[in-house]
């Protein structure tokens, strides 16, 4: 590991988070599918809409209860801000309300009292923040570290962010002395925590191939390249991992010498799946997609 200071760097921002000043993100919609093993490969069934508004919803993640999912939505007044849906009775809620701020990314906090967000401030700055779980008492997580486009709690003490730049950096701070770690550059936005807790994932880059690699310990290894066209990635409780490109979502354990296709949901009418998340008990997964 290389110690980096808590620097501003020079803000760039996300697609989905310049949306009032690059026009209205794409439409995508969240859908929820059963998901079981057979053969020692995930099954995904027939996903259904959560989302019924015809414009952005994106970035779901799973309360650890796994009875709600948490998820970005841009409504009319091109607010991004953060609803639950409701799984037993399959409505959504507004949670937070805050413009012209705008929220994204909301993930329910180790120790389950808070969730965090990235929030894009009245200034365009992007840092990290956290709510109570009604959406109430706002306050930064991180201070300085800045502008954070993704993220992932690597324990109640430790969060590994994607900090934008040229190029982008991982950066593992330890929140409870502050200091911060650059562990890589050039990395994809998908960072994700391991399934039996001892570290994260990360996508690093490198020319034309994007490759899966671990964190454990403060040691990175690689794992596996990605197939062509995927950069979103979601593990399994029972240690494989999904990857999305075009319609198709792929599945791989360590140890299989490749990817195996999963699903494709082109017959199901969908395309361009990108983000994922599976529900802690493993039996449900959330997916980002286009309907066609």
């Amino acid at each position: 590991m290389r110690r980096r200071a808590l620097v501003s760097m020079l803000p760039l921002v996300l697609c989905a988070a310049a949306a009032k000043a690059q026009g209205s993100p794409p439409a995508t919609d969240v859908f929820l599918a059963p998901l079981s093993m057979r053969a020692g490969l995930p099954t995904i069934g027939t996903p259904a809409p959560i989302t019924s508004w015809r414009g952005y919803d994106n970035q779901p993640s799973f309360t650890p209860d796994g009875r709600s999912i948490l998820y970005t939505s841009v409504r009319e007044d091109e607010q991004a801000d953060i609803y639950r849906y409701d799984r037993t009775t399959r409505r959504a809620t507004r949670v937070t309300r805050t413009n012209p701020e705008s929220e994204y990314s909301a993930v329910v906090m180790p120790g389950g009292k808070r969730f965090s967000v990235v929030r894009v401030e009245r200034d365009s700055t992007q840092r990290l923040w956290s709510f109570a779980l009604d959406g109430s008492a706002p306050r930064v997580v991180i201070e300085q570290l800045k502008p954070v486009g993704y993220y992932a709690w690597v324990d109640a003490t430790h969060v590994a962010t994607f900090v934008l730049g040229r190029p982008n950096a991982l950066v593992v701070v330890d929140l409870t002395t502050g200091r911060a770690d650059t562990l890589a550059r050039n990395i994809g936005r998908s960072i994700a925590r391991l399934p039996d807790g001892g570290g994260f994932s990360y996508v690093q880059l490198r020319d034309s191939t994007a490759t899966l690699t671990a964190v454990r310990g403060g040691h990175a290894s690689d794992l596996i390249a990605l197939p062509r066209g995927a950069e979103d990635v979601a593990w399994l409780p029972s240690g494989g991992v999904l990857a999305s490109s075009g319609a198709k979502i792929y599945a791989w354990t360590p140890g299989d010498a490749g990817w195996a296709v999963a699903a494709d949901l082109a017959s199901r009418g969908l395309s361009n799946v990108t983000r994922m998340a599976v529900s802690p008990d493993g039996r449900a997964i959330a997916i980002v997609a286009e309907r066609r």
